[in-house]
């Protein structure tokens, strides 16, 4: 409530206790000594200091020395005194309870100043912890204007921040600020602002610019709008902008960062990428190319053998040019977030074919071992994207075994309750260090290795099944590929 209000309120609790005790005491008055009924007459005054502070305090002195006077000392309802001890008694009381009223309020004061205080370290603290956590830069800007507006009841803040080339307002509480006050808060280049209080005159509107400064130099505005704030107010006002300066430029440099990060993910993928198109297109093209202008070349004779030959390398470098795109293709959708499950139950076998098949020629001189048991039960999975999977897995262990070796696929369903299917090859394996980043996009394995494109994928397929990926050593040397499925529900078998 208003000081005025307030003090109102403690005159009449004063003199409502006055009366109280007047009409308690009277009966009594010719058993009650006169400093005994200067005691009693102290609770009204103490009362009317703690409802209304000094001002209701005077004024429950003034009527207790005059009902002291009128009514408990002889002879009564008269302003006269009598005896000069009953002057000496009024004096005494009327200084003692100046005193003690005195006393009160500033006892008051100091209390009510101390719960401010304490709210407002509370406050403090609060803020603190809530700007101290790792927030976006948008939910940090609302965060700083709702934690200004409440903490002190004002009616509108505002966050005005560098936009490109001019100061905008981000971010606001309470009522929108006007078109012309953000012209006088954020003027156009050049035009210089004040910082501090305007208004229109009236004490609850009051308009202020604070600046909100980190490590030396200005992050930005605060522009605040309602009641005037007290020294104490105005105090944690400025404490507070200042650990919204260091959160908000922590933001930003938050942001930065993220940004730089990304573009350098973006430049890394880009020179990978264009490493990769360089080499793994145009060496089948190379190849293409080449076969082609000999068979066409009218002054090169070609036996029949050899023109079969140059055929199937065409065909060979063609499917792997279809194989690069693809997975290029498949790439496009992971990042883009548009695979979409289509699930069905089906043998581990039958997918291991349909990736043989997949791979064409690639798999002609190939020796692989199939070792699945008749009794293993069926997968739901998505078939075109697991076959995707097993096809990338034993094209890179094609690549990187040794002539004369063969490649392995073994599944088995374990503990867990799901079917583990590995892919084994007797190449040179992959060393501890690299297998974090073996998955990676565009991460190149071996002198052989490909695009990078094909792990990522497998991993980016599995992972869409809720399964997981990884690799480890394989007895006798090699690497050992090996992922989860999930097993067909019972009810889904199909005899």
């Amino acid at each position: 409530m208003g000081t005025t209000r307030r003090a109102v309120m403690g005159s009449i609790a004063a003199l409502a206790v006055m009366g109280v005790l007047v009409a308690v005491m009277v009966p009594l008055r010719s058993h009650v000594s006169i400093a005994t009924t200067a005691l009693v007459l102290v609770v009204p005054v103490v009362t009317g200091v703690v409802v209304g502070g000094f001002a209701a305090g005077v004024v429950g002195v003034v009527t207790g020395f005059l009902v002291y006077d009128l009514v408990f000392i002889p002879p009564y309802y008269t302003l006269s005194v009598g005896a000069t001890e009953n002057w000496v008694a009024l004096g005494v009381y009327a200084a003692v309870m100046v005193l003690v009223a005195s006393l009160v309020a500033r006892l008051d004061a100091a209390r009510a100043e101390a719960g401010q205080r304490e709210q407002g370290i509370q406050r403090l603290f609060e803020l603190t912890d809530l700007l101290i956590e790792d927030r976006p830069l948008p939910e940090v800007l609302e965060l700083i204007v709702s934690t200004v507006h409440d903490a002190f009841g004002l009616r509108s803040v505002a966050l005005v921040l560098p936009v490109g080339s001019k100061l905008d307002v981000v971010a606001s509480a309470g009522e929108p600020i006007s078109d012309a006050e953000l012209r006088r808060v954020a003027p156009a280049p050049g035009v210089p602002t004040s910082l501090g209080a305007a208004g229109d005159g009236s004490r609850h509107d009051r308009a202020q610019t604070v600046a909100l400064t980190a490590t030396g130099r200005p992050v930005g505005l605060l522009r605040i709008r309602g009641a005037a704030l007290s020294p104490h107010e105005q105090e944690l006002l400025r404490t507070f902008t200042n650990h919204m300066a260091l959160t908000l430029e922590r933001a930003q440099l938050r942001e930065q960062a993220l940004r730089t990060e990304l573009l350098e993910e973006v430049d890394r993928l880009q020179r990978a990428l264009v490493g990769a198109v360089s080499h793994d297109l145009r060496t089948p093209l190379a190849t293409i190319k080449m076969s082609a202008s000999t068979m066409r070349n009218p002054d090169v004779e070609v036996a029949p053998e050899q023109r079969a030959e140059l055929l199937e390398l065409i065909d060979s470098q063609a499917d792997r040019l279809d194989r690069l795109v693809t997975n290029l293709l498949d790439l496009s959708r992971v990042q883009a977030g548009a695979l979409e499950l289509r699930n069905q139950p089906i043998a581990v076998v039958d997918l291991v074919t349909e990736a043989r098949r997949g791979l064409g020629h690639v798999m002609d001189d190939a020796e692989v071992t199939l070792r699945i048991p008749a009794d293993l039960p069926l997968v739901d999975v998505d078939h075109l994207l697991i076959g995707q999977v097993l096809a990338n897995l034993l094209d890179n262990a094609v690549r990187h075994a040794p002539r004369g070796t063969a490649v392995t696929v073994s599944a088995g369903r374990h503990e867990d309750g799901l079917v583990h299917v590995v892919v084994e090859d007797k190449g040179p394996g992959i060393p501890r260090a690299e297998r974090a980043n073996v998955f990676l996009t565009f991460t190149r394995g071996g002198a052989s290795g490909g695009t990078g494109v094909g792990l990522a994928i497998a991993r980016a397929f599995v992972a869409a099944h809720g399964q997981d990926i990884w690799v480890e050593d394989a007895p006798g040397g090699g690497a050992r590929f090996i992922f989860t499925l999930p097993v067909a529900p019972v009810a889904a078998v199909v005899p």
